[in-house]
């Protein structure tokens, strides 16, 4: 926008240079035409005056005299015809084709205008006096000038216009390009704080400054409702943090009640209690899940410490053992990762090993900062892995595999507030692939 703005005032600027330029230089030309059109008329006149005393006296030597000399010091062809058009002696190089002026001139009338004179031409221009008034005519007295000091003075006119019009030009684009940022100063805050919002920091805020009152009002305008939506958010947040802190108390204090009561009960209700106790289990997962969550997205517990991946593998082989599954982790031990992105790796082991087989296999790999975790389970289609970052999201064929639904969700939020990206891709033959591609230092 900022260029359209600039071409724009550029382009106005250009047509009213033009308008003001353009004017000048024509009317100079006309000017520089009138003035040597007087000046050499009054040449021609005197010697359609010397003509004609010639002519009454019938003595050219004093004319032939004057006109070969004026030739001679100005390069002009000078010629003279009777009232018959007869040529009676020419002075100088005369090219020009003099028959309409000629016929003009003895008409009784003298040459009125010539064309205008520019950098292209012409080269010479040609005048035609009668010689004699009236009915008294002797002759013509035809005059080609040259016009190459016109040309000049013209040239010079005109290449000062183009230079002045392009000095002013350039300080108008100069002056759009400032008055374009001027006016989009506050749009370009504005870009650069939506940005930052889109990219999870919610505190960003435009800085009303420079630019058009109407653009500034609409900064502060979007102040007021970043800080509205910021804080509903956090309102949101905190009762979701707050809910399920309440809650961790009374399912508690719930599930040591039933345990207390599972003596007591008969046989044929042991198979509800089990029942009882695992959506008791599943509550108090959903709660602990909806907790983490609400502080990710707070912004707790994401700081930028690093921790050694290795030592979470082999935290975790001993759960892969138990459940028949390889995992496979070559991993330096000495290798660190954000806390973050370690969180993430733990919530793609602990999916992982709920749903591949027993005999399996789960691959950890990290190279060139990309964290990947690939399984060779059932994996999910292409629009599974589009909704699976979503709160909540389970797959229909695993809806009776213990789980909340959330830790992909969490994952998704860790990636976001450390700044790396989290992608589901297929595995080859079959299964997922939990890539973490972290950020540049």
């Amino acid at each position: 926008m900022n260029s359209r703005l600039v071409v724009t005032f550029t382009t106005l600027i250009v047509f009213l240079v033009a308008a003001l330029a353009v004017p000048l230089g024509l009317a100079y030309a006309s000017h520089r035409t009138n003035r040597l059109l007087l000046d050499r008329r009054a040449d021609a006149t005197r010697f359609a005056e010397l003509a004609d005393q010639a002519a009454r006296d019938d003595d050219h030597t004093g004319l032939i005299s004057e006109i070969n000399r004026y030739a001679d010091l100005y390069g002009a062809a000078v010629r003279v015809r009777d009232r018959d058009g007869s040529t009676l002696f020419t002075a100088g190089r005369f090219e020009a084709d003099d028959r309409d002026a000629m016929r003009l001139a003895l008409a009784g009338r003298t040459t009125e205008d010539l064309p205008t004179i520019s950098p292209f031409g012409p080269a010479t221009v040609l005048l035609a006096e009668p010689a004699g008034r009236d009915a008294q005519l002797t002759g013509v007295v035809l005059l080609q000038a040259p016009a190459d000091r016109a040309r000049l003075d013209v040239t010079l006119v005109w290449a000062a216009l183009a230079l002045g019009a392009l000095v002013v030009l350039a300080y108008s684009v100069l002056a759009a390009r400032r008055l374009a940022r001027w006016i989009l100063r506050p749009v370009t805050e504005l870009d650069r704080t939506t940005q930052a919002i889109a990219q999870g920091r919610l505190d960003a805020r435009a800085h009303p400054g420079v630019g058009p009152s109407e653009l500034r009002r609409l900064e502060e305008r979007f102040n007021l409702m970043a800080d509205a939506v910021s804080s509903a958010m956090e309102r949101q947040r905190a009762f979701v943090a707050d809910a399920s802190h309440e809650l961790r108390t009374p399912l508690t204090a719930l599930v040591l009640r039933l345990e207390n009561l599972e003596p007591h009960l008969r046989r044929e209700g042991t198979a509800e209690f089990g029942e009882a106790m695992a959506e008791l289990d599943r509550l108090s997962l959903l709660v602990e899940d909806l907790l983490v969550l609400a502080k990710v997205e707070a912004g707790a517990g994401v700081e930028g410490k690093e921790v050694g991946l290795g030592a979470r593998l082999a935290a975790w082989r001993e759960v892969y053992g138990a459940k028949g599954v390889r995992l496979v982790g070559d991993i330096s031990e000495i290798s660190v990762v954000p806390e973050a992105a370690a969180r993430i790796a733990d919530i793609a082991l602990d999916n992982a090993q709920k749903f591949v087989p027993s005999g399996g296999t789960v691959t950890v790999t990290l190279a060139d900062g990309v964290l990947r975790v690939a399984d060779d389970g059932p994996g999910l289609s292409e629009e599974e892995r589009t909704e699976a970052l979503s709160r909540f999201w389970r797959s229909g064929a695993h809806a009776n595999v213990p789980g909340s639904g959330l830790g992909l969700a969490i994952a998704a939020e860790l990636a976001r507030a450390c700044g790396a990206t989290l992608r589901l891709l297929p595995a080859v033959p079959h299964g997922l692939v939990v890539e973490l591609r972290l950020p540049q230092p």
